[in-house]
């Protein structure tokens, strides 16, 4: 049971890596305020919370919460952290991307290559470049926030649809459509702008006796 939960973990963070701040724009729309964001935010780090729901038996079943902590530098940089319930790492140096499952101690290595492009990881790792992946969309005040849509251009991507949720410039919340009905919730806290990084901060260090997987 253990491992299938791994499993489903990882999947989600690895489309999550293969989809942040105070900008002063209180009352724009989402747009206005995250074309702010993204072009003034070059690097950032915070906290986040991450929660899958799944049609079962005609209703919606939710996961309980997995937590970590983020960083990143655009474009192609960042360290994605899971805490709770299970240690993993997903880290990029804008080439490679690391996957370390630290109970197995197992790293699976892929190239970054365009991977970002029309991924969620894009939104926030990605170049400033969106429109070229995404169609941006307003999609109206839920729950305090203001809403915007991003639909991929590209046809085979994991994700048909991902919202992200604004207030006063800072995403506070992502949610991610898959196509197979599942969305994935992310809520980012203690969000930091603009923090410096020294310039080995996103260099993977391999774990000692590993198991390396390069696909």
């Amino acid at each position: 049971m253990k491992r299938i939960k791994k499993t489903s973990l990882k999947a989600g963070a690895l489309a999550l890596a293969c989809g942040l701040l105070l900008a002063n724009v209180a009352g724009a729309s989402a747009l206005e305020q995250f074309k702010t964001f993204v072009s003034s935010t070059k690097a950032a780090k915070g906290d986040f919370s991450q929660r899958l729901t799944k049609k079962m038996d005609g209703s919606d079943r939710v996961s309980a919460p997995s937590t970590g902590t983020f960083m990143f530098a655009r474009p192609g940089k960042f360290v994605w952290t899971y805490i709770k319930p299970y240690d993993q790492l997903l880290q990029a140096d804008g080439d490679q991307l690391y996957i370390y499952d630290k109970d197995l101690n197992q790293v699976t290595v892929k190239k970054l290559g365009n991977a970002l492009g029309s991924s969620p990881a894009a939104i926030l790792f990605g170049s400033n470049d969106l429109e070229k992946n995404f169609t941006l969309a307003e999609a109206g005040t839920r729950g305090g926030l203001e809403w915007l849509k991003a639909t991929p251009k590209a046809k085979d991507t994991t994700f048909d649809e991902i919202s992200i949720g604004l207030r006063n410039g800072l995403p506070e919340q992502m949610e991610l459509r898959d196509n197979f009905g599942q969305t994935t919730m992310l809520t980012f806290s203690n969000f930091q702008k603009n923090p410096t990084f020294s310039a080995t901060q996103f260099k993977f260090v391999m774990p000692k006796g590993a198991d390396v997987f390069n696909n």
